[in-house]
């Protein structure tokens, strides 16, 4: 005689699927029948003169008229007294220099951030404590400081 192929395990989890499908009908029929003692209808979001989502619908009187016109789209173009005039000289102490391996670090003056600089961005020699003047240029890992002269 032949064995049954269905063994207590596969049984059991049958069972659970199909007590899970029928919580799962449960549930929707519950929802369906909060949805008709609640109204059944589809709530509304409305978004106010701000840009808010609120629940009332906005007033009529708030309202703006914007003339098609005055919508610019792009970045507006600057007029000559917009820019800053910006010195890209700056002005630092030299906080360790090692010679020998040709870079070192030179704090700001402004702001107390540290730089950077390597033997090739150097005008004047400089040593630990010397204040230079510098610019600042981009690097593989932040700003360097280059052009480094010393005041």
């Amino acid at each position: 005689m032949a064995r049954s192929q269905q063994t207590y395990s596969k049984g059991e989890k049958e069972k659970k699927r199909l007590k899970k499908r029928e919580e799962k009908q449960k549930k929707k029929e519950a929802r369906k029948a909060a949805a008709k003692e609640k109204g059944g209808g589809i709530e509304f979001a409305y978004v106010d003169h701000n840009g808010n989502l609120t629940d009332t619908p906005p007033d009529p009187s708030l309202k703006v008229e914007i003339e098609a016109e005055d919508i610019i789209l792009g970045i507006p173009k600057k007029e000559e007294g917009d820019y800053e005039e910006v010195d890209p000289v700056r002005k630092g102490k030299v906080s360790f220099f090692d010679s020998s391996k040709g870079f070192g670090f030179i704090i700001d003056t402004e702001n107390n951030e540290k730089y950077f600089t390597h033997v090739s961005g150097l005008i004047d020699e400089i040593v630990e404590n010397d204040r230079v003047s510098f610019e600042l240029e981009k690097g593989k890992k932040g700003m360097n400081a280059v052009r480094v002269k010393k005041i």
